[in-house]
């Protein structure tokens, strides 16, 4: 995973890919099933209040590849500033949430 994600606020179109691996053993998570979700819970970097739950589609699902976008409006209105992800795996309601965060970094649009 990248160290740091750059965005513009109120942009809607960044879109990021991501290859989702097992800790232990590095080979990707597979999310053919179609009952699997994945989320990207956004929120502001210290703080304990979600912005939002952001879908990412299954591009190559066997592969663990997913992909997710900010077209759901959460950049908007947002102030430029340090905000992270949790990538939660939801299995027909059992979560896996994966340990590392992803980093982004947000600043003003002109």
């Amino acid at each position: 995973m990248p160290d740091l994600i750059k965005l513009v606020s109120g942009d809607t179109r960044p879109e990021i890919t991501l290859t989702l691996t097992d800790e232990v053993t590095g080979d990707p998570i597979d999310l053919s099933a179609a009952s699997v979700e994945v989320f990207i819970n956004f929120r502001a970097a210290g703080s304990t209040t979600l912005i939002e739950a952001i879908p990412a589609d299954k591009t190559d699902a066997v592969n663990g590849i997913v992909t997710f976008d900010f077209s759901t409006g959460a950049l908007q209105g947002l102030a430029a500033g340090a905000y992270e992800g949790e990538i939660e795996i939801s299995y027909s309601g059992d979560t896996h949430t994966l340990y590392d965060v992803l980093k982004f970094r947000v600043r003003d649009g002109f």
